[in-house]
């Protein structure tokens, strides 16, 4: 039970614990309520993804109607075709009482009715009972009538509103989010039985059937079968997503809906092994190998400080599968990122943190993996923004600039942009998952090598859809093996020297199953064994897409692409954090200088946990990229939030505000600037995020202006024109 309660909290204890008497705005209450609610909930990321999304509007609105200088976003507002009808309101209490009661009303009445059939629906609606009665509100006031003034009446009215959206939003919550039309070609793999003989197609999602299957918030599950999650999702409404980045599809009569369409994954022949099926063996079988690495007494030892790890530049990564091969390492895993000089905080070296890789890769998986008790990964970085909401080295201005927010403003504008994100994210990602409908690793391994080998053909076992051979990794069984079993009965097939899996453990608090030799009919991803895989198609990773996307909205809204003070963290403690297998055998701080360095770790996480190959991985990055920018965008407008600041009039209307566009697309080699003459004799310098400088010129009689974009890192710049009179700052994003 430890063990569960360390895992569900996260990071955020540390600050609670430091300061057990802190006061957070009642947005931020009412966001931990609600991850809680989904903790306890079905594991459902697409769903929670959505009530996140819409608990933040409803904030967001409640506060701007209280503003005199903000608009809101739903109330009044054609939302995709649906307008809440709003005719403004005066409040009869103070402004600060009167946004408190009206956000603890909608917020409450959602939680309610979403959660009303959850598994937890007992501890949920308790929970929230009791923290309105700890504010002394009525949870048998139901009124929606706002023109009496009441706030009460104010919150009740957003939720009825929001819950009538939701239900014509394309999620199908009326029908408890079911498929309309998807269904699986492969029949299930059982997977307590050896191998996967009856799979049909090598490219498509197989079910899994278990004896129990328990989801990653730790409700066992009627039906040892589940559904692919939301292949559907494409289909609902969005925050950000642009109609011209949406492909539409059709199968069996039914339209996907696929944005930011990254293409096809690499497929198999097992006819020829033609086409791409090279690479989707290697793929897979990378998967396996990298769970050799899950073994704390290899004696391997690995830097994981911020020093060693991250600092990748996500446009560094190869876009052609053929060349994932020069990112991810094949035979000691991780990626090809060197870490940071220095912490840019402290203006200090990080300083070395180095552990057993077999614990780090272990403790990646099982942390990343979000359960059980898990709040799914948009909620999970809802939390990692609690956590650096909560570090006193944060300064509240958004994007860097202006003045600082208070902390229910913060809280709430913060809030809407990570959740517009995560909502995006999860319609882009599931919309893709749905089309594409590809396989997880346990699906591919085993039934490669239950086709055979596809090496040496000369032998018995060759099939041209069968695994590769590599020597002291994947290799066949021979007479005289531990394997081969008492009758030579296993002789000729494949084994795999990986993760031996949840076999060799029988009691989690002392075992671990550690790493040798199996049958490769036997592999398991470094699950447990009543969950094993997500019940959806693994391409893309969705926590590839939502981690990219949180780390760059965190990165703009800060106006700091590094965590509060230069380093995030988090500490598993020894032998007391593992859920299905003892471990870690010591003290495993995770750390992270930057947002997209914990964002580029979730990723890799994934592999060392067996849930996705490579594939999976990059586009989902990529993907996630444009969706955290697009949202940040979107959501600074929304809040007319000017991300330039100046102390002359004249030079903000010379057209500076929008000397750049907004963001700056990757493909631009160059940006071309026709400055307007009252910027002659002016010095023109651009800095990024962190303060350095990346292009500076004077501008004298020559007005055109070349900036070399294609050479800058994605992120948050400031562009800084000084002459003898002014000194003005502006923003920009690079995408």
């Amino acid at each position: 039970m430890l063990k569960k309660i360390l895992f569900s909290i996260f990071l955020v204890l540390s600050v609670f614990l430091n300061d057990v008497n802190a006061q957070h705005s009642i947005a931020r209450e009412w966001n931990e309520l609600l991850l809680e609610a989904i903790r306890n909930d079905l594991a459902r990321p697409t769903v929670h993804a959505r009530n996140l999304y819409h608990t933040s509007i409803m904030m967001y609105d409640i506060w701007a109607i209280h503003q005199d200088n903000a608009t809101p976003f739903f109330l009044g507002k054609d939302l995709h075709g649906y307008t809440a009808p709003f005719d403004g309101f005066t409040s009869t209490m103070s402004k600060d009482e009167s946004i408190e009661v009206a956000i603890s009303y909608a917020c409450y009445r959602l939680i309610r009715y979403r959660f009303a059939p959850s598994p937890g629906a007992f501890l949920i609606i308790s929970t929230v009972n009791q923290k309105m009665s700890e504010l002394g509100l009525d949870v048998n006031y139901i009124e929606t009538d706002y023109s009496t003034g009441n706030p009460a009446a104010l919150g009740n009215y957003i939720a009825s509103q929001m819950i009538v959206y939701g239900l014509q939003d394309g999620s199908n919550e009326q029908q408890n989010f079911e498929n309309v039309s998807y269904q699986p070609v492969n029949p299930p793999l059982i997977v307590d039985n050896p191998g996967n003989p009856n799979i049909v197609d090598f490219n498509r999602w197989q079910p899994l059937t278990l004896d129990i299957f328990i989801d990653q918030s730790g409700n066992q599950i009627p039906g040892a079968t589940p559904p692919f999650l939301s292949p559907e999702w494409g289909q609902v409404q969005g925050f950000a997503l642009k109609e011209e980045d949406r492909t539409t599809y059709e199968r069996d009569g039914f339209q996907y809906q696929v944005y930011h369409d990254p293409g096809m994954p690499p497929t198999l022949d097992t006819l020829n092994g033609t086409g791409t099926s090279d690479l989707y063996k290697w793929n897979f079988q990378l998967v396996s190998i990298w769970a050799s690495h899950l073994d704390p007494s290899s004696g391997v030892m690995v830097d994981i400080s911020p020093g060693a790890k991250g600092n990748f530049d996500i446009r560094q990564m190869p876009t052609d599968f053929e060349d994932y091969d020069t990112f991810y390492n094949l035979i000691e895993g991780g990626d090809p990122s060197e870490g940071h000089s220095m912490n840019p905080s402290t203006g200090q070296p990080y300083a070395p943190n180095i552990v057993p890789l077999g614990d780090y890769a272990r403790v990646l998986a099982e942390f990343w993996a979000d359960g059980p008790d898990s709040e799914t990964p948009p909620g999970h970085w809802f939390t990692i923004l609690n956590y650096v909401n909560d570090q006193p080295q944060l300064v509240k201005k958004f994007a860097g600039v202006g003045e600082v927010k208070d902390d229910l403003e913060w809280d709430i504008k913060s809030y809407l942009t990570l959740g517009g994100a995560m909502h995006d994210c999860a319609i882009a990602a599931w919309g893709i998952k749905g089309w594409y409908d590809y396989l997880r690793p346990i699906s591919a391994i085993r039934g490669m090598a239950e086709l055979g080998q596809s090496t040496d053909n000369t032998k018995a076992n060759f099939h041209p859809g069968g695994i590769q051979l590599i020597n002291g990794f994947i290799e066949e069984v021979q007479t005289g093996d531990p394997l081969a079993g008492d009758n030579d009965e296993h002789v000729g097939k494949i084994k795999l020297y990986t993760w031996k899996g949840p076999k060799f453990i029988n009691n989690p608090d002392f075992d671990v199953a550690g790493v040798g030799w199996i049958l490769a009919e036997d592999w398991h991803p470094y699950q447990r064994p009543s969950f094993v895989t997500p019940n959806f198609a693994g391409y893309v990773s969705g926590h590839s897409t939502y981690s990219r996307a949180a780390a760059e909205v965190l990165s703009f809204i800060t106006g700091d692409e590094y965590f509060p003070g230069g380093v995030g963290t988090f500490m598993a403690p020894a032998d007391d954090f593992l859920v299905f297998e003892k471990g870690p055998s010591v003290d495993i701080e995770l750390q992270w200088a930057t947002y997209r360095d914990a964002s580029d770790q979730t990723s890799l996480s994934r592999i060392w946990g067996g849930i996705h190959p490579p594939a999976d991985d990059i586009p989902g990055r990529l993907i996630g990229e444009k969706i955290g920018v697009e949202a940040f965008v979107f959501a600074a407008e929304l809040f007319g939030e000017d991300l330039t600041t100046s102390n002359d009039d004249i030079i903000t209307n010379a057209n500076l505000v929008h000397l750049f566009p907004n963001p700056v697309p990757y493909s631009d080699t160059t940006v071309q600037l026709e400055l307007d003459p009252q910027l002659q004799e002016s010095l023109l310098r651009i800095y990024n995020i962190n303060g350095q400088e990346v292009f500076s010129a004077s501008i004298n009689d020559n007005l055109n202006l070349s900036i070399p974009v294609s050479s800058w890192a994605a992120g948050l710049y400031t562009i800084n024109l000084i002459n003898k009179n002014v000194n003005v700052s502006k923003k920009m994003i690079v995408q």
